[in-house]
């Protein structure tokens, strides 16, 4: 089942996509999907809806983030051994564990705002786990029960701001660094979130290609570590890292994304996403 949100910012209705690809309106079913949608219990109500009966949604709206108001979003870096080894960091024996502000949502097809200041702004496509059930210290063999789905997700970055410190959620969480959708992909949809392709271009150039299997920690290993950490609610969100080719590691020199520029990515069975970069509108202060 691909649940969705459509509409204007801050307008968005619930919609399911119907296997014939059409967008059906949900509002008439929930007022909108939420976190305490996301439930087992609530999505297997959803999921033996005829989408046929639902009213068929018109044209091409935009798509939100597929869940309103996401509590925490969590990220996990330098998951693929070969990023880690591009960005010349060591192999972590631990998932890092940052946080992106969750003010930089935004929707599959939204602008990328390039902040006041940026020079080193960059691109990850990366898996994303939507979290259905609270987990609380929940062991690995369990830890998928705890998903309600996956989506596509791109950690946008900006890489000045990023190493500046040692805390990276400065150069993480900027408006617009955070596209997830177009879609939530249900769990049971997902055969093994550990054998999905993921890719990204730039300008129409390759420059990303990898698979979930080549996590340096899976998804159940992901869940588990986290919910040592903090307890996971219903809507959270986490990404779980990204192949590479991102435009920090490029040789000779690294590439980074400018004003007008496009980044179109993807995942096997979760759609894909398309992104403008834009100039902010707002004046560096001196």
């Amino acid at each position: 089942m691909k649940l969705c949100r459509y509409g204007h910012i801050g307008k968005e209705q619930p919609g399911l996509i119907g296997p014939d690809g059409e967008l059906r309106d949900l509002s008439g079913v929930i007022t909108d999907l939420t976190a305490d949608q996301l439930g087992s219990d609530k999505l297997a109500a959803l999921a033996k809806i005829d989408p046929r009966s639902l009213p068929l949604v018109e044209g091409t709206p935009r798509l939100g983030a597929p869940v309103q108001r996401i509590g925490k979003f969590i990220a996990i870096g330098l998951n693929y051994r070969d990023h880690a080894e591009e960005a010349g960091l060591a192999i972590p024996t631990e998932p890092i564990i940052f946080m992106k502000a969750t003010s930089c949502i935004s929707g599959h097809n939204d602008d990328i705002i390039a902040p006041a200041g940026s020079t080193k702004l960059d691109w990850e496509v990366e898996l994303g786990i939507l979290i259905g059930t609270q987990a609380r210290h929940v062991p690995e063999a369990d830890a998928l029960d705890y998903v309600a789905g996956y989506c596509v997700a791109n950690d946008v970055s900006e890489r000045a701001f990023q190493f500046q410190s040692s805390q990276w959620d400065k150069g993480k969480g900027c408006d617009s660094f955070g596209p997830l959708g177009p879609w939530l992909v249900t769990k049971d949809e997902v055969i093994d979130p550990q054998n999905l392709d993921l890719w990204l271009d730039v300008n129409g150039k390759r420059m990303q290609t990898g698979n979930t299997s080549k996590m340096i920690f899976n998804v159940r290993q992901i869940i588990a570590y986290c919910s040592r950490f903090m307890t996971l609610m219903p809507g959270d969100v986490i990404i779980t890292g990204t192949p590479p080719g991102v435009g920090m590691g490029l040789k000779p020199e690294p590439v980074w994304l400018k004003p007008g520029d496009v980044v179109e990515l993807g995942i096997t069975g979760l759609g894909s996403q398309r992104q403008h970069v834009v100039a902010t509108a707002v004046a560096v202060q001196s």
